[in-house]
């Protein structure tokens, strides 16, 4: 059976790693710890102490200080390495960790999954033809040498890299590798730890190069194995669950998101908040239970970016300086139908266009494809519709020659009702609220691509509460931001509660309105 040697790489929190080794040893494990010789050396002590009696631990041989993209990172790995090589001969996997990093699933899950695989697990792309590097410096990284630490030394780094630009100083790369670059957290089985640590030793050429690039951590783990190793035998991921922010920061979780995270087809996440204390809690327990039965998914990122990437509540989009002064005309009136489901909300708009003669446009600040006549250009994207939206709109007025146009909105577009309401034109929103069963959720989430039809049951499951509370709360934020225009409809009510608020909406008589409210299969699925 699968025995993991965890490469702990840690700078902190004495007491946490202390938890974290004695959790990873207790179900047959073993640790082998690098401290950063620039933390206190009273908290190394505290460490050496109270691990002193546990036999699943040991320490690396030399503790060095670490900084953020250089070389020290690598280095202190592999010292970690080869003393967890030499304290542990029956480990059979390595695994890269850091000490916000926590399991996802049991030790039982862990075990049987490394047994059924037999493979390497490290991302690693191509470093010239991959689009993993984003922005900044590419081959910059290994085409020139980086003495100096980027965050602690920035002008040394940055003049030593302009003068060796000046000069040419370019340098070869090794003719013989051909370099990767990925995640620097990776499982690696023995064998191929000990092809890692000979090729060290017989290739110091190499490792003389690597010592000099820039986030070596990223390369040099990545192109040894890829040079070592049968590709068949290798599967280019990380075991380690991990998301970044939209400004590249990497993203903690909270005690909240104990069910994401064990969701999720990895076996460590990380970065874990030091202030989730029940989360750490929970996963401690959950890595020493003998639980098997997880039901996986790879929806995190997808799910985390509806919950948290919808921008600011608010404008997301500043109007430009020509634009604060416009008007939709105070003689025009603007009526907004509002509603998630937006077939229901379409219904509504074609049975009043029809009734009333009202013109109507369908979702146009939310959905690309609605038939929007052209317009000299201000149509053709979402972007462009929201970002100019007063302008659109008047646009729209003067294109059908009237006073009076309906439009549709989904709810989360507060910023836009917001917007139109703050008009001097005649303004007001009809709320149509509709119930949400299961069955419209879990369509509603294979839609938007939070699941597929292969999600398991149980993922899905725990998903419906969120988007149940997230419909609602988008209802909740229109009713606090007190529009004074504001009419609602429910599915739950009767139609001639209905048409009541339909007739003093529109203004219509009440029969009017009764013949709204009777539109045929108006809140059907």
């Amino acid at each position: 059976m699968a025995k993991i040697a965890f490469i702990l790489l840690c700078h902190k929190d004495p007491q946490a790693i202390i938890r974290q080794a004695q959790r990873l040893t207790a179900t047959g494990d073993c640790v082998s710890i690098h401290f950063d010789a620039r933390s206190k050396a009273a908290d190394y002590a505290r460490i050496t102490a109270a691990l002193a009696d546990n036999p699943g631990v040991c320490f690396a041989a030399r503790r060095i200080k670490c900084g953020w993209g250089a070389w020290s990172l690598v280095q202190a790995t592999l010292y970690a390495l080869e003393m967890a090589e030499r304290t542990f001969p029956d480990a059979t996997h390595f695994y890269m960790l850091s000490g916000d990093c926590l399991p996802v699933k049991s030790a039982a899950y862990a075990h049987r999954f490394l047994d059924a695989h037999d493979r390497d697990y490290v991302e690693s792309f191509d470093f010239f033809t991959s689009a993993w590097i984003k922005t900044g410096f590419k081959e910059e990284r290994l085409i020139y040498r980086h003495w100096f630490n980027e965050r602690a030394q920035k002008w040394l780094f940055y003049r030593s890299f302009e003068l060796q630009k000046w000069f040419g100083l370019k340098r070869r790369i090794p003719e013989d590798i051909e370099v990767q670059i990925g995640s620097q957290w990776w499982c690696l089985r023995r064998r191929t730890i000990e092809k890692v640590l000979e090729f060290c030793r017989q290739r110091r050429d190499v490792v003389r190069f690597f010592s000099t690039t820039w986030i070596p951590d990223e390369t040099f783990f990545q192109t040894l194995v890829r040079h070592l190793v049968p590709e068949r035998e290798i599967e280019s991921r990380t075991l380690t669950f991990k998301m970044f922010s939209d400004y590249g920061m990497p993203v903690s979780f909270y005690n909240d998101q104990y069910d994401l995270l064990i969701s999720q087809d990895y076996l460590f996440a990380r970065k874990i908040s030091p202030e989730a204390a029940l989360l750490k809690d929970r996963l401690g327990a959950l890595w020493e239970s003998d639980r098997t039965d997880f039901a996986t998914s790879q929806e995190g990122e997808k799910l985390h970016a509806f919950l948290t990437g919808r921008g600011r509540i608010g404008k997301r989009y500043g109007t430009r300086f020509w634009e604060r002064e416009s008007t939709l005309g105070p003689d025009r009136n603007l009526y907004m139908l509002v509603c998630k489901k937006w077939h229901v909300a379409k219904r509504m708009l074609h049975a009043a266009s029809d009734q009333l003669d009202v013109r109507g446009v369908e979702y146009l600040f939310d959905e690309a494809v609605c038939p929007v006549p052209h317009l000299g250009g201000i149509e053709r994207t979402l972007e462009k519709r929201n970002r100019h939206r007063r302008a659109l709109m008047r646009m729209l007025f003067d294109y059908y020659g009237t006073d009076r146009l309906m439009i549709c909105l989904d709810p989360g577009n507060i910023a836009l009702m917001q917007d139109f309401m703050s008009d001097r034109a005649n303004t007001r929103i009809l709320e149509l609220q509709c119930t949400f069963d299961d069955h419209y959720l879990i369509g509603h989430a294979r839609r938007v691509g939070l699941a597929t039809r292969g999600t398991p049951e149980e993922v899905v499951a725990r998903m419906l509460p969120t988007l149940r509370h997230e419909f609602a709360d988008e209802s909740v934020r229109i009713r606090e931001a007190e529009f004074p225009r504001h009419w609602r409809i429910r599915q739950d009510r009767s139609a001639a509660e209905n048409a009541a608020v339909l007739s003093d909406f529109f203004g219509i008589p009440p029969e009017a309105g009764q013949t709204l409210a009777d539109t045929p299969y108006l809140f059907a699925d």
